[in-house]
């Protein structure tokens, strides 16, 4: 497919930029000076936000997935993110690779062993924990956490601002998705706290995907070297990984991102494959099929099961809790989706976005938490205990028990640092332009401000320790509940302008189509009344004619007779 060429230009940063770097610095001081006290309030918040609305995530999320669906297959679907002749800025490999890249990728190589093992000893209600039964429902319920809920929550968010910038020529901005539904008061006061918001969740959020990278990669070096497992390597591979993505970001989305989610996609395919030949194949499959059958058919009661009558609070601690998570990196997801999504069509857009990550999530979480599930069950062990106390290691672990393991565990640590400098650089990217006024390339300066900011948040959290780095995730999550309030109006914005923009398209059809037609129309009178008008002159022509030439035949035959008769 060739790659469309645009241009975007660059803003400099508003007071969104101000306001939300202070505040996001009073939170990290919080944190740094007394990360108990913030753990305790961010706990307390936290708890009280799933007791209360863990119905209201359940119920939203669930009606996320349906209306992402629905959207494909209607006649809306057929409707383009940008102008009628635009076309895909990037290739469908390099699109799919930045849809990890962005960050989620950092998500399943953190969770693609430990979720399915930690499932399988704490187990979801109805389930005895240690039993066959608990291991399938740990990988199915590892997929379902990972695979069509998260994408259609980036999806919604997504598709909204592709929409309004590309179609409608708003700023890359959260606010502009109201901009259909309160016109101009967008840019005021309450469009501004919207946006502030949006930067304050996707900061936290980063810079605990920061700390929780920076561990796993620290926790990787030292289970395949002396290098020891402390804040002091975690602080120095920070380090290494900002200089690396400043790099990166200094090349700009189509040569920085770009390059480094194709390579990683790559990277991470390697190892996929690697896993499922060396592994125990003949289960991975047998697992792949049986999780996409229990997932396929137990879906609905998942997303719409509570336990009202029992005390179990494994619900709130694990799907609420990653479907808030999810919703708290929404802003940061959707808009990036939105960035490298020009030109594709809503049909096209959510399969990309909804299908082939969940496909993938099935494959990626059955084969590498199917054989740790496999070593703990039928192997030595000893995973389970791992993931219980070091669950930054699972990964490792698991590749230790496999052949090639100094190889693959190399390949595994530089895989997670290409997602960690990709994700960064997106961040700092995606922040940079929601604090430039929605500029679609800020400037270089803004994004280094952003990155050294995430690193310096994640560093003081794992210098102060205390539960500082966790007490921010907690803190970013909470921001999630306003947030799904917010990306319920961005479903009704949209389904104003789909429903506006599809009666134009019908009209403007309709009226080529009738244009069209009135042609075909005439060229065929055309021809028919040439024909019909070239008989009638013929006859005509030739009646005046026939009487000329009577005439002159008339006066040559008397001029004839009368010589004769000479």
């Amino acid at each position: 497919m060739k790659e469309g060429n645009y241009t975007y230009t660059t803003e400099k940063p508003g007071s969104v930029f101000s306001i939300s770097a202070v505040l996001i610095g009073l939170f990290v001081l919080w944190g740094a000076v007394s990360p108990s006290s913030l753990e305790w309030a961010a706990g307390i918040g936290l708890g009280w936000m799933i007791e209360n609305f863990g119905w209201f995530y359940m119920l939203t999320t669930a009606f996320f997935v349906i209306f992402s669906i629905v959207i494909a297959i209607s006649p809306y679907g057929r409707l383009r993110l940008g102008k009628q002749n635009d076309r895909p800025e990037y290739s469908w490999y390099s699109w799919i690779g930045m849809l990890f890249a962005a960050g989620i990728g950092v998500g399943f190589v953190f969770w693609g062993v430990a979720e399915p093992v930690l499932y399988y000893l704490d187990t979801p209600v109805g389930y005895i924990p240690g039993t066959r039964e608990a291991a399938i429902a740990g990988l199915r319920y590892g997929v379902y956490h990972w695979a069509l809920h998260p994408w259609a929550i980036f999806s919604i968010v997504g598709l909204t601002l592709a929409y309004v910038q590309f179609r409608k020529g708003r700023p890359a901005l959260i606010s502009s998705a109201f901009y259909p539904l309160f016109g101009e008061k967008v840019n005021g006061f309450a469009g501004r706290s919207i946006d502030i918001l949006a930067v304050i969740a996707t900061c936290t959020g980063v810079a605990t995907t920061f700390g929780l990278s920076a561990m796993q990669i620290t926790g990787g070096l030292s289970y395949i070297s002396s290098i020891p497992n402390s804040v002091w390597t975690q602080l120095t591979i920070i380090a290494i990984v900002t200089c690396l993505f400043m790099i990166s970001a200094g090349k700009g989305v189509n040569k920085g991102i770009k390059t480094l989610s194709n390579i990683n996609l790559a990277v991470a395919a390697i190892l996929l494959v690697f896993v499922i030949a060396v592994g125990p194949t003949l289960f991975i499959a047998e697992n792949i099929v049986t999780t996409l059958g229990g997932y396929i058919s137990n879906v609905i009661p998942m997303s719409l099961t509570m336990t009202p009558f029992y005390e179990s609070e494994w619900l709130g601690t694990n799907t609420i809790f990653f479907w808030a998570w999810h919703i708290a990196w929404a802003p940061f997801m959707g808009l990036f989706i939105a960035r490298i999504s020009r030109g594709r069509t809503i049909r096209e857009f959510m399969a990309g976005v909804l299908i082939v990550p969940s496909l993938l999530a099935l494959i990626w979480f059955t084969t590498f938490g199917g054989t740790a599930l496999n070593l703990e069950m039928y192997g030595p062990g000893g995973i389970a205990e791992l993931v219980t106390s070091q669950v930054e290691l699972a990964l490792f672990a698991t590749l230790g028990e496999l052949p090639l393991s100094a190889v693959t565990n190399v390949i595994a640590v530089l895989l997670i640092l290409i997602f960690f400098i990709t994700s960064a650089d997106s961040a700092s990217y995606v922040l940079g332009a929601m604090t430039s006024k929605g500029s679609l390339e800020p400037k270089l300066s803004v994004k280094m401000v952003w990155g050294f900011l995430i690193a310096g948040t994640a560093s003081v959290l794992l210098l102060s320790g205390g539960g500082g780095l966790q007490a921010l995730q907690t803190a970013s999550i909470i921001a999630a509940l306003p947030f799904a309030v917010i990306m319920i109006m961005m479903i009704i914005s949209l389904l104003f302008m789909f429903a506006k923009d599809d009666r134009a398209e019908r009209k403007q059809k309709q009226t080529k189509q009738l244009s069209t037609l009135k042609e075909e129309i005439r060229d065929e009178m055309y021809d028919d009344m040439k024909q019909e008008v070239y008989e009638e002159v013929k006859e005509q022509v030739y009646e005046d004619v026939y009487e000329e030439v009577k005439e002159e035949v008339k006066d040559e035959i008397l001029d004839e007779l009368d010589q004769e008769s000479k």
